[in-house]
Order: C-alpha cells, then structure tokens, then sequence
C-alpha cells in the first residue's frame, strides 16, 4: 500500500469537503455542515502530522522481521491499521462529497460515522508515538523492551487512560478482513448484552426477554455499545469473561457447529487416571524414564482429553480404550456401526492443546477445525482438556499436557496410530503449552515430537511493551485488560478462591435462554447490523444521538486528566482523548511470568536447544504477533529449524473463525500443511540427540 497515495487522497478529500461545506449559507444541514467541517479540519491536522510518522517507519521496519521473504512486524502492522483508517475515511469523505446535496443524504448518521473515525485517527497517533519511543529506546532489530520497566509501565498506564470506546462502536473491525466485521459486531454486541444480564437473578422466558431487548438497543446504538465495550473490558472480571467464552460450549450453539463441521466416525472423551509411566529413554531406548503424574496444586488428578478421528481405526473400538472413555455407554463401537469399515493405524499421531487464554474453553470450543484436520491430513487426533486457570495456576496445565503427550506414545496403538511421527499443534495459550511440552520431553529425556505447528503462540506472557502489543489498546478480541488477567491468572496472582456468580458462573448455570438468544444473535445481527449501520444499503433506521447531543467525544475527556499521573511527552498542542472510566489493570510482576516454561520466549539456549522443527502461523494484526517473530528469531539464531508465516487482516483467534471467511480457510489451510510437512518428513531429517545442535533449517512463510 503506498502510504503517499493515501495521505495524498486525503488531502484532497479533506480540501473537497471544506470548500463544499464552507459553501453558501442556504445550504442544508447547517449544524451537522459545521460539525463536518470540524472534524474534516481535524483529520487533515493528523493526516499532516503523521506522514512523517509513517514515512520514518517505512524506511526502517523491515530490519524488525523475521527475514526478507516474511515481512512481518509490530510497526509495520501498526502503519497498516493507520493506512486503513484512511481508507476508510477517504471512502467516507468522497461519499459525503457526492452525496451532500441529495435528498436521501442521511447528514446527522454521516457526521456521526466521520467523527468517529476522527476519533480513532486521533488515538493511532498517539499509538504510533508510543512506538517512535519502542524505536528510540530499544536496541536494533529488537521488538521488546524486556528491561526497560519505565517504557511497560508507560504503556499499561496509557491503556489504563485513553478512549478506547471509538474502536468497539461504529469503527469496530475497520482493520480487519470486512467478512469478518459482522462476526465481531455480534460478538461484542452479545458481550455486553450479556454483561448486563450477568448478575440478574431471572431466569427462563424473562431473562431471554430482557436480553432480547437489551440487545436491540446495542445494535440501534453503536456509540452505547462502544461505551458499555469499554466499561466491561477496563476492570474485566475473570469468571464474567470465562462464563461468556464458555458458552461456545453450550449444547446448542456446539450442536451448530458440528452440524457445519466435517462428520467424523470417532468423537468422545477420555479420562486418564493419574499413574506414574515408564517411557524409553531417548538417548539410549534400552532405559527408561519415570514420568509422575500432574500434581501441582491439589495432587495427583485424572487427565481429559478427546479422541476424534474422521475413520474408525485398529484400536479406536477396543474395550481397553473405551474403559478410559468418560461417556456412558461407550460412544462407538463397531457393532453399534456395522457398515463402518475400520482402517489401519496410522503412522501419524496429532496432539492437540487448545487456545483460550488458559483460563476458558476446551477442546469442544475447538472441535469445528479439529474435525477438518483429522479429515484433511488421515490422522487421529488426541485433544487435551487441560484443567484452567485461575483455579489451576501454572504448572498444572503443563503437567497434564506433558502427562497427556507422555500417555499417548505409550498408548498410541489405542488411538488408532503406530506414532512414527508425531506433531503438536496448539493456538494461542496452546501454542506456548507445544513449546513448553517439547521443553519438558527434552529436559526429561524421552522421545520429543516430530514436530511443532503453533498459530499466534503466546511466547512472552508479560506486559512488556511491543508495538504489536500497542494493538491490545484497539482490539476488541484481546484488550489489555483481558490479556493481563489471563496472564495474572494463569501465573496465580490470584490466589484466592474465586466465587461463582450467582446464577451465571458455571456452565451448568448458564441456562438454555441464554444460549439461545446468542444463537440467535449469531444469525441474525450480522444482518440487523447491516440494515441500521451500512449507509450504502439503507436510507432509514433510527438514528444515534449525535456527537452533539452526547458532547464533543462521545463521552471521552480530552483533558489528559490528572488522575493518571505522569505522562507520554506526546507533541506539542496534541493530547489523545482519555476515558472518563478509568482501568485498573495490575502489572505482571509475577516472578513465575519470567519461568521459562512459562515464557519460552525467555528461555535459555540449553532449554531451547533440541527442539523439533518449529512452524509458526502468526497474524499481522495479531497484538502477539511480536512474540511470534520474536521466537522464530530466536530459534533461527540459535540455528534451531523453524518457519513463520504471517497471514493477513485476520485477528487473534482466526482458526476459530475459520469457516466465516475465505481468508481464514486460507490461513486454517496454511496450518494443515505446515503440519503435513512435518508428517511428511519422516526420511528427511534425521531427529537429533538431546544437546545435539541440529542443522539449521530456517523458513519462511
């Protein structure tokens, strides 16, 4: 995108827009004229201002990537999302030109859209200036400021303090793929809608009513649903958040998505009981190796995990199997399915470590692409229902993946495979467990996977400043508040007992209304949003108040507010809009966040040395997209073999999202064959020795 263009066509747009508004007196619309004229001088100031910013940055990020063939970095993902501001506006501001005079021009819902964008633009600036000081204080090439406390705690109080509602109401998703825009409108529209039903004791046909109605008036209102975004992310409470994930666990809506998934004749779940194994050596294969159980926390537990498998397969119907299975009776069985045809094993075992901030969801919330792999690649897959955080603090997640990973080599004919290659794939909080697993199999000397494929890894769980981690102040999938309580949670700042809302806090308490008002809502407000929000499709609606009537930021402070303390030397006779309800966000400064095996990105090269091949599929619009290139880096130098490749206009999370959009199946597809490759090199590396340095196989994507 050539960044000169677009602030050129700004310029013009802006121009076009004065003169036309700044017209004879008898033209229409007189107040909403002047409030456009406005906004349309204000943005042409911070057009002027930052394309020096985006000029500077464009000369220099490409010494942050992984390498020539993968560009791919914080500052370049942070030019992009301030180029498709533009766009944005520069589409809106030739529309307001062209259609000023007409009859149908809906004046006040136009204004109204422009301002807010004018108020995202001034927000990205500052953002932009918080990553000119990342550039000035951090050494070349690096992307973190691991040392540099001042700069973390600059940025946590930034967040703490700034607007942020304009991203979550009319201007939610701009960066992103546009298919995906509905999806998180409805997402963030049932997040509040059931932020305000959370602690209300009704239940049935009058909670149902009351989020019904709740609701509407979120779609009708995007400048409401912005604030009420904001007010539920500042000072997030963990078992709201982990309540509203978890209701992609609710029988209705996963009953949906297998109806939309791959059919597979193998889907049930295991339970593990916590016995010492004996697993061969990897050195010397004569020897064995004790591996203990999970304890951590409340002693020895049984360990969950599922089986799904597209082909009934040698082993997968044995009664020594099925007396694992937690279902009652067993789920399968060929004499229930006599016209299955059961197939051989497989030489190829995937384990599975499934995403959600390690404190929400399981391996259910993640069946719609697991189904697609196991049909795709011909290959069982063993997902693990690791025990959540804050409840279960590190290490017990670690232990009961390494557990799960240690059972299954030793178990592997009864999952329908030979295990000659074995791969772990994880996303997000999976990820980081992949890595982690393959750390703990090498200081534990047994077998190591054959290989890794990790999309968006968590490698760095801390606040450190990063300015792809500057996107957690606009991201409506992964705020800061909401990262930093995972990271809180899962490092066990919070200690103590956490208390279940009355009527709300567990699965079994969510109640069928609830789930079905967001089934609901997950098929119709990508429609009801269209129909009052897309100028192009309609002319009517209700309108919002306008930026008037709610005051001149709809309800941001442009005073810096003292309440925050020192603050960013930001240029002069510019100050970012600030949040009239401040976040309490409470810094990592949890010893165990530095744990190697908590962080891999800070693990030492005698942890990191004798990991397998390493495939890593980030996002550039990914607030972890740092800690990807970061680690592929740092794999890369140590001469360890990794690839990165770095999707496009996808958020944090698109493998779950994969089937609502053309551009996540290509991402969920670039993941099938990173694992492929690793299943596909059985011959073609030789797996070296604990302490060994194997050759290096840097990639890219």
């Amino acid at each position: 995108m050539d960044y000169k263009a677009v602030f050129a066509a700004l310029e013009i747009v802006c121009e076009d827009n004065n003169s036309n508004l700044c017209g004879p007196s008898d033209l229409p619309y007189g107040a909403v004229a002047r409030r456009l004229v406005t906004c349309m001088r204000e943005i042409q100031e911070h057009g002027r201002a930052l394309e020096p910013v985006i000029a500077s940055f464009s000369a220099i990020f490409h010494h942050y990537d992984f390498d020539a063939q993968t560009p791919g970095n914080g500052y370049r993902t942070l030019a992009k999302v301030l180029l498709s501001c533009l766009l944005h506006i520069i589409h809106k501001g030739r529309y307001i030109a062209s259609n000023y005079n007409s009859a149908f021009f809906r004046a006040d819902h136009n204004a109204s859209e422009m301002e807010a964008y004018c108020s995202a633009l001034c927000q990205l600036r500052a953002l932009l200036h918080l990553a000119e000081q990342l550039i000035h204080d951090n050494g070349y090439g690096q992307l973190y400021s691991l040392q540099d406390g001042d700069l973390s705690r600059q940025f946590v109080q930034e967040y703490s303090s700034m607007h942020k509602a304009c991203f979550y109401g009319r201007c939610l998703g701009f960066q992103f793929s546009p298919a995906l825009r509905p999806f998180l409108q409805t997402v963030v529209i049932s997040m509040v809608t059931y932020g305000e039903t959370y602690s209300k004791q009704q239940s049935g046909l009058g909670l149902a009513a009351l989020s019904l109605l709740t609701s509407g008036k979120y779609v009708i209102d995007p400048e409401l649903r912005g604030a009420e975004f904001e007010r539920i992310t500042q000072n997030l409470d963990m078992q709201f958040w982990k309540s509203f994930w978890n209701l992609t666990e609710s029988g209705l809506l996963a009953g949906f998505s297998r109806i939309a998934s791959y059919p597979v004749q193998v889907n049930f779940t295991l339970s593990v009981p916590p016995v010492p194994l004996q697993l061969p050596l990897a050195s010397d294969p004569s020897l064995t190796a004790t591996v203990s159980p999970p304890i951590a926390h409340w002693g020895p537990g049984p360990v969950h995990m599922r089986l799904i498998s597209c082909e009934l397969r040698e082993g997968q119907d044995s009664e020594e199997l099925l007396a694992y299975s937690r279902g009652d009776p067993p789920t399968i069985s060929t004499s229930h399915l006599p016209w299955v045809q059961k197939q051989p094993r497989s030489p190829w075992l995937l384990i599975h470590f499934h995403g959600g901030g390690f404190v929400a969801q399981t391996s259910r919330s993640h069946e719609n692409y697991l189904r697609s792999w196991s049909k795709v690649l011909g290959v069982p897959i063993l997902s693990v229902d690791y025990s959540l955080s804050p409840e279960a603090p590190f290490p017990r997640a670690l232990e009961e993946c390494f557990y799960a990973y240690c059972w299954a080599l030793n178990n592997c004919h009864l999952l329908g495979s030979t295990a000659e290659r074995v791969c772990l794939a994880g996303d997000s909080a999976g990820g980081n467990l992949c890595i982690t697993v393959s750390m703990k199999a090498i200081c534990s000397g047994v077998r190591v996977p054959d290989g890794i494929m990790a999309a968006y890894p968590a490698t760095l769980l801390t606040t450190d400043a990063s300015p792809s981690r500057l996107l957690t102040l606009i991201d409506p999938l992964l705020p800061l508040g909401v990262l930093t309580k995972c990271i809180n949670a899962y490092a066990g700042a919070h200690s103590q007992t956490v208390q279940t809302a009355a009527g709300s806090g567990s699965l079994s308490a969510l109640g069928r209304d609830t789930a079905a008002l967001l089934s609901d809502l997950t098929q119709g407000a990508s429609n009801w949003i269209q129909s009052f929000l897309d100028p192009m499709r309609t002319t009517g609606g209700t309108r919002s108040l306008s930026s008037a009537q709610r005051g001149p930021t709809g309800g941001a402070a442009r005073n810096p507010a003292a309440q925050c303390g020192a603050q960013v030397d930001y240029p002069e006779g510019f100050e970012p809009m600030r949040s009239e309800c401040l976040a309490f966000v409470r810094p990592t400064s949890c010893p165990i966040i530095r744990n190697p095996f908590v962080s891999p990105l800070l693990a030492p090269a005698s942890l990191l040395r004798g990991l397998p091949p390493v495939h890593i599929v980030a996002s550039a619009l990914d607030a972890l997209l740092d800690d990807s290139v970061m680690f592929a880096k740092k794999l890369r130098d140590m001469g360890q073999p990794v690839s990165l490749t770095v999707v496009e206009d996808l958020p944090h999370g698109f493998l779950s999202l994969y089937q609502l959009a053309k551009e996540t199946e290509v991402a969920a597809d670039i993941c099938v064959e990173q694992m492929r490759t690793i299943f596909q090199q059985g011959n073609l590396r030789k797996r070296p020795k604990p302490g060994e340095t194997p050759p290096s196989a840097s990639q890219s994507g």
